[in-house]
């Protein structure tokens, strides 16, 4: 998945941390993480890093697999008892003080740790390997632009095939089944269809509701293409819709747009949300935008930076974030926009190509 001058860039970038934060080794347990560091994609593995060594730890199904795809890594089987193995290579290392992802590992895994091995000092690495994870390469950004190709296509696929009487679960087989047919490995997360008043609620994931004239449909989907994952949201009108939706409507265009062109590399996440909500709740509807504006995306579809009144990390270039303001009024329905951009100095490199001018089917 990842060509080896990458692999190895990120190796020696995690090693100059390991180095900063006063470390021997590090144990990498978070799936994200160990795919990101070493390039393996199965399902089961542990990472340790030293400053001079690189194992992968796996069962007998992934042996061949991970000899494969992570040839800077040296490959061993575990036994049965995983922490036995690391345990021994720890000590063959004379590693004393060992980092881990504490934010990803169990309490009880922690303590595991911990207790057995009462001669070695573990120490939580907060976010270190998500930071790295943050800042895309070039190839990263080339294939999550794929996955937002794919969820583009898809979408522009299916909105002809919108009519009264389907269900919003109707809506969602059809686009997950078009982004399969374009080449995703499936959707990035639950797709969301909400129509009508369910139009309200921001995460309505697709229910047996049919779909009426006059209906608000917000459609919150991704594609999963070659592990990355990707964000949209498009809200569309069934009919005419009650008028209060269109102004609505151009108030979070509005938002939308302005928020998205101010997201500029050296702006904190707080202050490109502050952006959108200020147009917002200057229009009244203060307490209508509950969610924060974005977050990064990548390996996973909620990462590191956030953009959000608690988002302090400023932004960076390289950074895949997403920019999505929203209105949501009970009894009424509700409008998101959402696209996903590339941070690029003063202008947003734009991936998300679907229409944002209002369509009424």
């Amino acid at each position: 998945m990842f060509n080896a001058e990458n692999l190895s860039k990120r190796l020696d970038g995690f090693r100059n941390r390991l180095a900063e934060l006063h470390l021997e080794a590090a144990l990498i347990t978070k799936r994200e993480s160990y795919m990101y560091l070493s390039g393996f994609t199965g399902t089961s593995a542990n990472l340790l890093i030293t400053s001079k060594k690189a194992y992968l730890l796996t069962d007998f199904r992934y042996m061949e697999q991970s000899a494969r795809q992570a040839p800077l890594f040296q490959i061993v089987q575990h036994k049965p008892d995983i922490n036995e193995t690391i345990g021994e290579l720890i000590h063959s290392e004379q590693a004393r003080s060992i980092g881990f992802e504490d934010h990803a590992v169990s309490y009880s895994a922690g303590r595991a740790l911990s207790d057995r091995f009462k001669d070695m000092e573990f120490k939580g690495m907060g976010l270190a390997v998500d930071d790295m994870r943050s800042i895309k390469d070039e190839q990263e950004i080339e294939i999550i632009a794929k996955a937002v190709k794919i969820a583009d296509d898809a979408l522009m696929q299916v909105l002809p095939l919108i009519r009264p009487g389907i269900t919003e679960l109707d809506v969602a087989a059809e686009l997950e089944y078009k982004m399969k047919k374009l080449g995703a490995a499936g959707p990035s997360f639950e797709t969301i269809v909400a129509s009508g008043l369910r139009s309200s609620m921001p995460h309505g994931v697709a229910s047996d509701k049919k779909l009426e004239l006059g209906d608000a449909i917000t459609i919150d989907f991704g594609a999963l293409y070659n592990h990355y994952c990707s964000d949209i949201t498009r809200t569309v009108f069934l009919g005419q819709p009650d008028k209060r939706l269109i102004d609505i409507y151009n108030i979070v265009l509005e938002a939308q747009l302005t928020s998205e062109r101010g997201a500029v590399r050296g702006r904190t996440g707080r202050e490109v949300d502050r952006i959108a909500r200020d147009i917002i709740y200057s229009k009244g509807y203060e307490g209508k935008f509950g969610h924060g504006l974005g977050h990064g995306v990548g390996l996973e579809i909620h990462e590191s930076p956030r953009l959000s009144m608690s988002g302090e990390k400023a932004l960076e270039n390289r950074m895949a974030v997403t920019v999505e303001p929203g209105i949501y009024v009970e009894g009424l329905g509700g409008v998101r926009i959402e696209d996903t951009i590339i941070i690029r100095d003063d202008k947003p490199q734009v991936l998300t190509q679907a229409p944002k001018e209002i369509i009424i089917l």
